[in-house]
């Protein structure tokens, strides 16, 4: 077995349990692209087992802490079997969840969603593409299925110096599919699809805007960077009498149009721009538009916290232009799934924003990912997605 040591001093987040060691921290040692290493201390204690990657930041990531552990084919089949029985014990009310959450799970790079009768799964470190095959076997042993499709496009693979990887795995047939949220019904193409082909980290938040909805009863919603219409359907689910929505991507809106029909809505109640979303906010506030309701869920803007200066400018921005439009009483559902901008800095970016806009809000509710989606004591990482429900004073 390979060897890596560590510099004096650098274990400390081991011992911790944390599963990610980077290449600032290794004093000697080396293996192929993903290889099981042993970890040692610079004292030359056992410190973990973990997959190297010789060309990323992260240079190894753990896969278990205890010495006597093999790590084998029975080893990542028993995380895979935990990682499923864990989903079982959440409410979640849809045929699409995240059955494996990466280093939450124990199996640091590897990401697997489930829609329906059909697994998408990325491979996104050395680790879990060494063991590609075993991981796929398991997955449909496990749950049963028999078709298993690839979506390792990722730009993380970059990182690891792994190619893109797309298509069947396992079984083959269309890669265009339904599921069921809550009691919608949406659409997906697992091919072309953002991340694995939906939002399903997004599922709470939802069913949450459908409940404000309800509640405070929206007459004008505004959601921005819709997508596929996630949040629209749940506005016209909850009662709101008209939605606005807009993003940049033409083949998504016709796909958020035909959630609109599909869920039995009127056409009438939703109407939707293929634009930029900072232009369309600026000219909404020239033309003195205004709405009761509004749903911020941009792209990454700072995939690493080396671009979080960046990001902050432009989470700050939208944001201010968002509660200008804002009705007084009006709530604002707003988001940052960016790694890199942590969830006090993301309070305190909308707290600025607020303040520019000369608006007074209260933030009812704080949000995160959906429980299928997991943060663990060890890996704060995990808690990319973050939210925030400001209610804006009334006057």
């Amino acid at each position: 077995m390979k060897t890596i040591r560590l510099k004096e001093g650098k274990e400390r987040s081991l011992l911790r349990r944390h599963p990610w060691i980077f290449d600032s921290a290794v004093a000697r040692g080396g293996a192929d692209a993903g290889e099981t290493v042993r970890v040692e201390s610079h004292a030359g204690s056992f410190l973990a087992w973990a997959a190297f990657s010789p060309t990323s930041r992260i240079r190894a990531r753990a896969w278990s802490f205890d010495e006597q552990q093999r790590i084998d084919a029975a080893f990542l089949g028993t995380l895979i079997e935990r990682a499923v029985r864990t989903r079982e014990l959440f409410d979640i009310r849809s045929d699409g969840l995240r059955l494996i959450h990466g280093e939450s799970d124990g199996l640091p790079g590897l990401i697997v969603d489930r829609y329906s009768d059909t697994l998408v799964a990325q491979f996104t470190s050395c680790g879990v593409e060494r063991w590609k095959g075993v991981i796929a076997d398991a997955l449909l042993r496990t749950t049963g299925l028999s078709r298993l499709y690839e979506r390792s496009d990722a730009s993380a693979r970059t990182l690891e110096g792994l190619p893109e990887a797309t298509g069947w795995l396992r079984g083959d047939g269309p890669t265009e599919l339904g599921i069921r949220e809550h009691d919608w019904r949406l659409t997906l193409d697992i091919a072309t699809g953002h991340k694995t082909g939906f939002y399903l980290d997004q599922r709470d938040s939802r069913a949450r805007f459908a409940a404000h909805a309800r509640h405070r009863g929206f007459q004008r919603v505004l959601n921005c960077y819709c997508y596929t219409g996630g949040f629209t359907v749940a506005a016209l689910a909850g009662g709101a009498a008209h939605v606005t929505s807009i993003d940049s991507s033409a083949p998504a809106l016709t796909r958020a149009r035909a959630h609109v029909a599909l869920n039995g809505f009127e056409a009438a109640r939703a109407d939707f721009l293929d634009a930029d979303v900072n232009a369309s906010l600026r000219a909404f506030i020239e033309a003195g538009r205004s709405f009761d309701a509004i749903v911020l869920d941009p792209p990454k803007f700072a995939p690493t916290a080396a671009h979080a200066e960046r990001a902050a400018r432009a989470y700050k921005d939208i944001n201010r232009l968002a509660f200008k439009l804002l009705e007084p009483g009006g709530e604002l559902f707003t988001y940052s799934c960016s790694g890199g901008i942590s969830a006090d800095l993301f309070h305190k970016i909308v707290a600025s924003a607020g303040i520019d806009a000369g608006v007074e809000g209260c933030i009812s509710e704080r949000l995160q990912g959906a429980p299928d989606h997991p943060m663990t004591v060890h890996f704060p990482e995990g808690e990319y997605l973050k939210g925030l429900v400001v209610v804006k004073k009334p006057l």
